[in-house]
């Protein structure tokens, strides 16, 4: 069931509540508006649905869908930015237009059941007898009058009687033979009364017989006849004329679902006409969905709000179907179709604005960056203050722990944010296509080449920014190509001569320590100098353990929405024993530790134990370092970085591995003193 928050509730959000609310797929969590008296809060409180004064308070509480019917763009871009990103925000324009049509199709529908009630109402009330048989002769409607006048039960000439079989030497059959009308004709019935009876062929516009009806009276009665016949045929004319009049396409079924009537906007909308659908079964005309009408007659409770595509051109409609029950028996269904190609074209338009709006592939920003532990923040601040400027970003860390989250975020905070976000892993792409994959490559360049060449992905992330995942697996010759476009702001594809001028923000990532790879003589100290200009390190899981509360409820609550479970928590002895873990899969790790456990948990439980957890192989403690100098006779500079490297490791242990106290002690930047425990390899050590 979908959780819905309505925000505002004057005359749109009390039309969509009332929808809602009357819904059995979606749930108002709550009704929020700043006016205390308005008509939404007043009938939110009589149903029992929590109201309030600011979305805020809600925005948190697992919302499916939030309903924007203020109108206030504002009050929307809010929203927008608040929201959870699996959260569906549908402004109260779309919404209302939508509730508007609701209730249309509603009156119609009340209209046309009042219609045929009356109709039966008329047919039943009336003196003269009335007997309707099909094609074949079978009696399809007797009522009450024919029923005294034959003396026989209505449920026994229902039960699939012919007509011969019921009266004696009847017209009926040759009506339906020769399609003539009979006018005031007399006729004696085996039980001996004396009848007048007109008998009429049933025949559609275009020609098509239904079947034949017959209405007859006794002729004691003959002197009334001029001043108490009704007219059935002028009933059943204006009955149509109604239902052909309506702009919304209407569809009518017996109780066996065969077509018994359509109008002509039927005909427009799914494009057939009534030899398509009259006689034949409901499901003649669907392209793709399910017969309303069949579930509607299984059911005998009207369904609305469907959508389905129908006819040859798989016409898109909503469609709302109700019984038609008279005399506590149901006798079909009647069928509203309404076509919503306006209303799926504003809602793609939408669509592509928020597709706009969330920057098109990038889909994180730093409210999805979950974490309060001092590192995190560290590194959150610098991201943050990274994407304010037009500076290259190196983001470093290990493998699970969140660059690709960091790279999307950095991006929707940037001035760049209405432009591409294009992701490339390095390492994933081959060497012999990855110069042609990042710079394109002109008509010819190669065997296989495209017609009129290929943009490569920097064209592509003009204007925008571009993610280089795994920067540290590039060869030496990709390596200078990069720093070229470093340096010049221009690329050359591959086979061409003319550079292209091309404004791309570049975010990369790696695991790979560069300091050791530039001594290695795997990656070039030049591009090392450019990509470093802005290096953000990225907190493993290890050196965040405060974290992982929070991310144990996240990865929970996505876990749930994946998996349909409804896991609340994790108890605190299972906390305690995953803090003692060392995490080399990072957060990565930690979700398919968590997932595994929801996986094998009982239906019925609701918090992850310890027992639940999958065995975890603790690292084993890493010795404490020592100032001690090599006995051998290292070089100067080797004594010097052993020095330094054991100091900073002693200094981290007895600032109980904090390393925003450590770099305080130190009396160094944390950028700088996450530099060189990069470098010399500085971890906190895994508690057994």
């Amino acid at each position: 069931m979908k959780r819905v928050l309505i925000v505002g509730a004057g005359k749109g959000g009390s039309a969509i509540l009332k929808i809602l609310h009357a819904t059995q797929t979606m749930k108002v969590v709550a009704i929020v508006d700043t006016n205390s008296s308005a008509p939404g809060l007043v009938a939110a409180e009589k149903w029992d649905i929590p109201i309030g004064r600011s979305w805020k308070n809600w925005i948190d509480e697992n919302i499916d869908i939030i309903i924007e019917a203020t109108g206030n763009e504002f009050v929307l871009e809010a929203l927008l930015q608040r929201r959870n990103r699996r959260t569906v925000i549908i402004p109260g324009t779309v919404a209302y237009i939508i509730s508007e049509l609701f209730d249309e199709k509603q009156e119609l529908l009340e209209e046309i059941e009042l219609q045929m009630l009356n109709q039966e109402l008329i047919l039943n009330n009336i003196r003269d007898g009335m007997i309707v048989v099909d094609t074949n002769g079978f009696i399809t409607f007797v009522n009450k009058s024919a029923e005294k006048i034959i003396n026989t039960s209505k449920q026994k000439l229902l039960e699939g009687e012919h007509i011969e079989k019921v009266i004696y030497r009847t017209r009926l059959t040759e009506v339906l033979k020769n399609r003539r009308k009979e006018i005031n004709q007399k006729l004696t019935l085996e039980n001996g009364k004396q009848i007048i009876a007109t008998r009429i062929p049933i025949i559609r516009s275009d020609n098509s017989l239904l079947g034949a009806f017959a209405v007859f009276k006794d002729i004691t009665e003959v002197v009334h006849l001029a001043e108490e016949n009704t007219d059935l045929k002028e009933i059943k004319t204006m009955l149509e004329a109604i239902i052909h009049s309506s702009d919304e396409a209407i569809s009518v079924v017996d109780e066996q679902g065969l077509g018994l009537m359509i109008n002509p906007a039927y005909t427009k909308i799914t494009g057939l006409a009534a030899s398509d659908v009259i006689g034949k079964p409901a499901t003649t005309d669907i392209s793709e969905g399910e017969s309303v009408h069949m579930r509607v007659l299984q059911t005998r409770r009207p369904i609305r709000g469907v959508l389905m595509k129908v006819g040859p051109n798989k016409k898109e409609v909503y469609v709302n179907v109700a019984p038609v029950i008279v005399d506590g028996k149901l006798k079909g269904s009647v069928g509203v179709l309404h076509d919503i190609s306006e209303v799926q074209s504003l809602t793609n338009e939408l669509k592509r604005a928020r597709q706009i709006i969330r920057n098109l592939e990038a889909k994180y920003t730093f409210t999805d960056i979950i974490g309060t532990s001092p590192e995190m923040k560290i590194a959150l601040e610098q991201a943050k203050v990274g994407a304010r400027t037009p500076a290259t970003v190196l983001l470093r860390g290990e493998s699970g722990t969140g660059k690709e989250l960091f790279a999307h975020a950095i991006h929707n905070e940037s001035d760049r944010k209405h432009y591409k976000f294009i992701r490339v892993n390095c390492a994933a792409i081959a060497e012999t296509i990855l110069e042609s994959e990042l710079f394109g490559y002109e008509e010819g360049a190669f065997s296989g080449a495209k017609r009129g060449g290929k943009k490569g992905f920097f064209e592509e992330a003009n204007n925008g920014s571009i993610f280089l995942d795994e920067i540290g697996e590039l060869s030496l010759h990709m390596q200078a190509k990069l720093l070229r476009v470093l340096q010049e702001n221009e690329i050359v594809r591959v086979g061409g001569t003319t550079p292209i001028t091309i404004d791309v923000r570049v975010i990369a990532a790696t695991n790979v320590n560069l300091e050791k790879a530039i001594m290695a003589k795997t990656f070039r100290e030049d591009l090392y100098y450019r990509l470093n200009r802005l290096p953000i390190f990225i907190p493993s899981l290890k050196e965040r353990l405060s974290d992982l509360p929070l991310l144990a409820k996240h990865i929970i609550t996505k876990i749930n929405q994946d998996y349909g479970r409804d896991v609340q928590h994790i108890s605190e002895q299972a906390i305690t024993h995953l803090n003692y873990y060392h995490w080399p899969g990072n957060i990565r790790e930690l979700e398919n530790v968590i997932g595994r456990a929801m996986i094998y948990m009982g239906i019925q439980e609701k918090a992850i134990q310890q027992s639940h957890l999958p065995h975890l192989e603790n690292q084993e403690r890493k010795p404490s370092f020592s100032p001690v100098l090599q006995t051998s006779s290292p070089s100067l500079q080797q004594a010097m970085e052993e020095y330094e490297r054991n100091y900073i490791a002693q200094v981290y242990e007895q600032n109980d591995y904090n390393k925003t106290k450590t770099a305080k002690s130190l009396q160094i930047s944390i950028r700088n003193l996450y530099y060189k425990m990069e470098k010399h390899q500085i971890a906190k050590p895994d508690l057994q």
